[in-house]
């Protein structure tokens, strides 16, 4: 497939899967966005195996074992904005997760968990 092809395909998984939430990169602003868009948006998330919601969870494990704060935000955001989870589901990861990422890293997401059901309600 031609880098365009890709680029596109790409373009519109990051699209779908941020609800439009998360800026797409212009082409050629910097070559990671330009290979995170045509491998990571283009080829990997586009795969049937798995649905977005599954890898949506995995990403939301990782992210919770680093204790990525920000990236945690924007991940809830668009699983609550595509109906991916429930609020009821995402308070039950934030359970799940505590015990196998730890409770200082996990509950320092709580932050960025409540922020997110908030906006997720006042947007609803």
């Amino acid at each position: 497939m031609a880098d365009s092809e890709r680029r596109k395909r790409g373009e519109e998984m990051i699209k779908k899967i941020y609800a439009g939430d998360v800026a797409v990169p212009p082409a050629g602003a910097n070559p990671f966005s330009d290979v995170m868009l045509e491998q990571l948006f283009a080829e990997v998330w586009t795969r049937g195996e798995l649905s977005i919601r599954d890898r949506r969870l995995l990403i939301m494990g990782v992210i919770a074992a680093l204790g990525e704060k920000d990236t945690w935000k924007i991940q809830v955001r668009s699983a609550l904005k595509n109906g991916e989870l429930s609020e009821a589901q995402v308070h039950e990861a934030v359970i799940m997760l505590a015990q196998y990422a730890g409770y200082p890293r996990v509950a320092g997401l709580l932050g960025p968990t409540f922020d997110a059901l908030r906006e997720a309600q006042e947007a609803g």
